[in-house]
């Protein structure tokens, strides 16, 4: 067999996953995880895997059509994260490689790192020059916008996964809502488990400002999108005013954006999407721009590939933990004593469960 990989076809399924806990958001509450499956298949036998989480089912429809574009276009194509990256950045020039067209671009970009990974028979932090090294967790499966007693109970039950942080969401309709909520929280936890809080962009500028003031005292590890994703200014003036950290990033699309929240310090720390940064390529990138600025990178969702991508990251911060693809997995994801490490086997580690595949499948 010759070095290079070729690309025979790219193929999608999209599965709807009933998730353990219902997640509850400002923005919306979602109680199956619509994933889209990507198998790129060469012509050397070697499979690469990727998926993408596509909030809802019917995006996910979308994601399959594209992909079976993307197939048409790539076969022949070398499977080089670099070249394929040009050739699909030409076929979407005209639609734009933005929302679900960049998840795809993504997707496949991981897919191709994979199977270059299980070529060289190395794990993909390897394959990227990292030690397999573990990444602090917080377990990020549930903790909606419930009310403060069952947010409690509901926290200590993620606290007892193996896990010494957790994430709740925020965006009642108060903030002394909110507040109750937190201290219910944290009273159940206790002050050694590391407590982050989401808003996903919920409140307005002068909303922000008096609640996030309101919660500076509770002891949160960060306060994630106060404000819509690209409000730069008004997150650059909580994060200096704050004395908790200002999270965002996971709506990131590509280092480019990424490079433009640092330049204007935008937050404190930084936790990019590896759908909507790039794929591991964009994540490397962007990975870079954290370091150059001497900030802390954490992951958003997909903790199967993250896990590895932290390992290579220099500035790794937490990785976020959810379970949403493990029914559809051979071998999901481990936690040992709040950390989650790369699996030591050759690419990203991602093997669906084919019978688990064929009961979710929606397309």
């Amino acid at each position: 067999m010759s070095d290079a990989l070729t690309i025979r076809s790219v193929d999608a399924v999209l599965v709807m996953v009933p998730m353990r806990r219902a997640l509850g958001t400002s923005a919306m509450g979602i109680a199956e995880a619509p994933l889209v499956l990507i198998d790129l298949h060469t012509g050397e036998g070697i499979t690469g895997h990727a998926y993408l989480f596509c909030y809802l089912e019917s995006a996910g429809h979308a994601v399959v059509a594209l992909a079976r574009d993307v197939s048409a276009v790539l076969a022949g194509t070398e499977v080089s994260p670099a070249a394929v990256r040009r050739e699909l950045g030409a076929r979407f020039k005209l639609l734009g490689a933005r929302g679900l067209v960049s998840a795809v671009l993504a997707g496949v970009d991981v897919a191709c790192w994979d199977a270059l990974a299980i070529a060289a028979r190395l794990p993909l932090a390897r394959m990227l020059g990292a030690p397999m090294q573990p990444t602090a967790a917080y377990n990020s499966n549930g903790l909606g916008l419930l009310e403060p007693r069952a947010a409690a109970a509901e926290a200590q039950e993620l606290v007892a996964e193996g896990f010494r942080a957790v994430k709740m969401r925020l965006g009642r309709p108060s903030g002394d809502d909110d507040l109750a909520a937190v201290r219910a929280v944290r009273a159940a936890i206790g002050p050694d488990i590391a407590l982050m809080s989401d808003y996903n962009q919920a409140l307005s500028a002068n909303a922000a400002r008096e609640r996030c003031r309101q919660l500076d005292d509770e002891g949160l590890a960060w306060i994630e999108e106060p404000v819509r994703h690209d409000d730069y200014a008004t997150s650059a003036e909580l994060a200096a005013q704050l004395r908790t950290p200002v999270q965002i990033g996971e709506n990131f699309t590509g280092p480019r954006a990424m490079s433009a929240a640092l330049a204007n310090n935008a937050s404190n720390l930084v936790m990019p999407d590896v759908d909507r940064i790039g794929g591991v390529s964009g994540w490397l990138a962007a990975a870079a721009l954290a370091d150059a600025a001497g900030t802390e990178m954490s992951s958003h969702l997909y903790p199967e590939v993250s896990a590895h991508l932290l390992a290579a990251t220099p500035t790794a911060h937490w990785i976020e933990y959810v379970d949403w693809a493990a029914p559809i997995l051979q071998q999901p994801l481990k936690v040992a004593e709040g950390c989650v490490l790369p699996p030591d086997r050759p690419g990203n580690g991602l093997v669906w469960d084919s019978d688990a595949v064929a009961h979710f499948r929606r397309a």
